[in-house]
């Protein structure tokens, strides 16, 4: 039995208790809080990391598995690239088998748009030293033989990778818990603790913790937690579906797209497949209160968004969700400890029907599981990485945008920097706190 995704239904590994002091709080136990906890525990810092489900129990666990700098907003690529360095590093010391692997990822081109967006995005790569290179129709199917589907071309980085998510966070989580990180699940975070203005550590449903530190890395969850401080970020969530066939021939062993389908080789010999360019977004508060910040995305990938009239109960942004609660009561992070969205059947149907169609050598595609995943996303489709300006204490990284696996361990390194005021190695211009309300326009990152 494949045990993915993660629930609420996994044992629990960390119960607690928690300590009454900590020199940082990590709030969210994904793959960027994480890994952050590891790197600040690695300076010395005593680190506690609250989880108020699972570790990995969200999107962490739910991704489609790549590890890619391929598409990325050219901001995002140097420290792309430093994630994949962390990735190989970290994959050594875990001592457990999370699925690494090399293989590339291909993005197939079907239209001469397709060829003309790569085409700009090669030039990037090649400003980045990445080792993306286009080809031709004859190379790409070449190197993806048995496609039904005429291509025009394609583009692939060969140094592009791909993992197990659901082996991969818990297994950075145990090396995080020797390395002297306090993990503790089922514990939810119910408010920041602020004194004289800044932080003084948080309030969590077991116990006040004290720390003058805190670092947000609550995913899906990190606005409405953030409201409760009076702080705003147009932080919206999209659910992304995802299905796994069972065990077939091998077409091709890294991941690839084309314009209907995604899919990405399994360590069991199966295929991980996604929808290409198809998400959804249930409207809800906040979907109307940041409606202004959106209309570029909107503008620049009109059919990318399928739009659903209301959240399911319990979801962050759902209309009977709580914006305000104290912190003597039950919060809705308790009462939804983990955030697990259904699958859109439709889309399981048609993934599985456009996988089969591309390879139809390959006889009947099987599926053995499907399910979804919250993805946090941002207006421009990069993530917040900053220092609080209006809360001393705080760091954030939220909005991954779907980016989050790949790109985790570059970015909790740069967080656990920001958060001892050291360097953090690279320009975080583009990820900056204050840019929706800075007068800056709102310039999407390619949708690649």
């Amino acid at each position: 039995m494949i045990p993915f995704p993660i629930s609420e239904a996994q044992p629990v590994e960390w119960p607690g208790p928690i300590p009454t002091h900590a020199d940082v709080v990590v709030i969210g136990g994904g793959v960027l809080g994480v890994t952050a906890s590891i790197f600040l525990a690695r300076k010395g810092l005593r680190v506690t990391l609250l989880e108020k489900g699972r570790i990995a129990g969200e999107q962490s666990s739910r991704n489609w598995g790549w590890i890619r700098q391929q598409g990325r907003a050219a901001e995002e690529l140097p420290i792309s690239a430093e994630s994949g360095a962390l990735w190989r590093k970290l994959s050594n010391e875990v001592g457990e088998d999370i699925g690494l692997s090399a293989g590339g990822v291909t993005y197939l081109a079907r239209t001469r748009k397709d060829m003309e967006e790569f085409e700009d995005w090669f030039a990037i790569a090649q400003a980045h030293g990445v080792d993306t290179h286009l080809m031709s129709r004859a190379k790409a199917e070449s190197l993806i033989p048995n496609m039904k589907a005429p291509v025009l071309g394609a583009m692939e980085t060969p140094s592009d990778m791909r993992a197990e998510p659901w082996k991969a966070v818990p297994a950075l989580a145990r090396l995080a818990a020797r390395e002297g990180v306090t993990i503790v699940e089922n514990c939810a975070v119910r408010k920041l603790d602020v004194a004289a203005g800044r932080i003084a550590g948080v309030v969590s449903e077991q116990g006040r913790i004290a720390a003058p530190e805190v670092l947000l890395t609550g995913g899906a969850w990190s606005s409405l937690l953030l409201r409760q401080s009076g702080i705003s970020i147009p932080q919206l969530t999209v659910r992304g579906t995802v299905a796994a066939t069972e065990p077939l021939a091998e077409v091709y062993g890294g991941a690839a797209i084309d314009d209907r389908v995604a899919f990405r080789r399994r360590q069991d010999g199966g295929y991980t497949l996604g929808p290409a360019g198809f998400h959804e977004l249930f409207v809800g508060p906040d979907a109307f209160r940041h409606l202004r910040k959106y209309l570029p995305a909107l503008r620049a990938d009109p059919l990318g968004t399928s739009f659903r009239p209301a959240a399911p109960k319990g979801f962050p942004d759902a209309w009977s969700t709580p914006r305000r609660f104290s912190a003597d009561t039950v919060s809705p992070f308790e009462r939804m400890r983990v955030l697990n969205p259904d699958p859109n059947i439709k889309a399981v149907r048609k993934m599985a029907e456009n996988f089969s169609a591309l390879f139809p050598h390959l006889g009947e595609v099987r599926l053995r599981a499907a399910w979804a995943g919250m993805i946090d996303a941002m207006p421009d489709v990069v993530p917040v990485v900053d220092r609080c300006p209006v809360l001393e204490g705080l760091t954030i990284g939220t909005g991954m945008s779907a980016h989050g696996f790949g790109i985790g361990p570059g970015f909790g390194r740069v967080l656990a920097a920001l958060v001892a005021s050291e360097p953090p190695g690279h320009d975080l211009a583009r990820f900056r706190f204050s840019r929706f309300d800075d007068g800056s326009p709102i310039i999407p990152g390619p949708a690649l």
